[in-house]
């Protein structure tokens, strides 16, 4: 059951176009004193737990497949969801970790370990 779920969220990553709508170094809409450190955006045509598309982060990776997700907590928007790592090296995947460690908000690694 494990590897289907990946599976899953392989189907979906490659069913779907990632919209990158916040480049590396952009800052956060309402929150000008966020900058993302590494190109994020969402898969077009899915949904996530706050109505919007699932939560995409790319890193360097020539082959941009899932080497992991996150799970979030957040306190001031009262959530939670998961974000996609899409080819990010394990340096990409701290920064982004330390990223979301901060503020209201916590997250946790689940590293998909098929070799993928």
């Amino acid at each position: 059951m494990k590897d289907e779920f990946w599976e899953f969220l392989d189907q979906l990553i490659e069913s779907s176009e990632t919209i990158i709508d916040r480049p590396a170094g952009s800052r956060h809409p309402r929150h000008p004193q966020i900058v993302y450190p590494l190109d994020y955006g969402y898969l077009a045509g899915t949904s996530s737990a706050d109505g919007d598309g699932m939560d995409v982060w790319r890193g360097s990776l020539e082959e941009k497949t899932l080497k992991g997700i996150l799970v979030t907590v957040d306190l001031q928007k009262r959530d939670s969801e998961i974000k996609l790592l899409l080819g990010c090296t394990q340096a990409e995947t701290q920064t982004i970790l330390n990223f979301h460690n901060s503020g209201q908000m916590r997250a946790e690694l689940i590293v998909r370990n098929d070799n993928k």
